[in-house]
């Protein structure tokens, strides 16, 4: 069996990867592959987690989790996909005296001993610190800011560590991190759904260029899906350049900016955490067993 976790982070897909994935059953059938409802696994996954403290799950735990996970799916399965933006924290834990999902590297091992013998992905989509803390703060209401920082200058607040230490963790488990920019999203979401999905370069899915077209004029999206009917393209770099060429022409201005409505959130500010976030996952890149998707 081969496992996937998409890991969040918090506020970046709202679910659309796994939900896509789901309204694509005869794909996912023709690749084995399963993304179980979250009711179906959850509290399965929550409850072996809690019982087993890290240690490898024992057979008869593994096979009740399967049957819990394997409810729902079409034929055979080589490869389940799970989705939860609280798999690395909660949101008042996404930020800690250490920086960061200061907890992130500890929950990988824990995940990957669900399934000791199976093969492990983890993978992630970043977030702008300045969005991501934003959209923390949204959800929760009436915390001070101040309280949520624990301490951090919001531009210290780093991804290059988090992902310095998940790289370390995911290798000593035999896993592999994949991991691409959310900002990034519209152009690559058909690439991260054939990767988490283990699907064929050239199967058609679904809801592929939903997330583009949200951020495009209705125009647009009507003539972007004829274009792709009668020029379907063959690879990955093709399609990039036809959602760019679309996006050029139709993208809604305001739907392209993104607003951090947070006390003290200066432009400048939110200019160099914005800067600090760019080397880092230029430095996240370069990391052993790390796959970046860009555009």
């Amino acid at each position: 069996m081969h496992l996937v976790f998409h890991l969040g982070a918090h506020a970046t897909d709202d679910e659309r990867l796994v939900r896509t994935l789901a309204t694509n059953p005869q794909v996912m059938a023709a690749a084995k592959a399963h993304a179980p409802a979250p009711a179906a696994y959850r509290m399965a996954l929550r409850d072996a987690l809690i019982a087993l403290k890290g240690r490898p799950a024992d057979a008869a735990t593994q096979d009740a989790l399967r049957t819990a996970c394997l409810r729902g799916a079409r034929g055979p399965v080589d490869r389940l996909v799970f989705s939860y933006e609280n798999f690395l924290a909660l949101p008042e834990r996404a930020i800690g005296p250490a920086g960061l999902y200061p907890a992130a590297a500890d929950k990988l091992a824990p995940l990957a001993n669900l399934f000791p013998q199976d093969r492990t992905e983890f993978h992630l989509g970043l977030l702008d610190p300045a969005l991501l803390l934003s959209a923390l703060a949204a959800r929760q209401p009436g915390r001070d800011l101040s309280d949520m920082l624990c301490g951090h200058a919001p531009e210290d607040l780093r991804w290059g560590p988090v992902l310095a230490r998940m790289a370390e963790a995911a290798a000593q488990v035999g896993a592999t991190l994949v991991i691409w920019c959310n900002e990034d999203l519209p152009l690559i979401f058909p690439e991260v759904l054939r990767r988490m999905g283990g699907i064929a370069p050239e199967a058609a899915l679904a809801g592929e260029f939903g997330l583009v077209e949200e951020i495009m004029q209705p125009e647009g999206g009507k003539r972007l899906r004829a274009y792709m009917a009668d020029h379907p393209p063959q690879t990955a770099e093709q399609r990039r350049k036809v959602l760019m060429a679309f996006l050029d022409k139709f993208a809604r201005p305001e739907a392209l900016l993104a607003d951090v409505p947070l006390p003290g959130f200066t432009a400048d500010l939110v200019a160099e955490i914005a800067a600090r976030y760019a080397e880092d996952v230029a430095a996240i890149a370069r990391l052993p067993g790390v796959t970046l998707i860009t555009p």
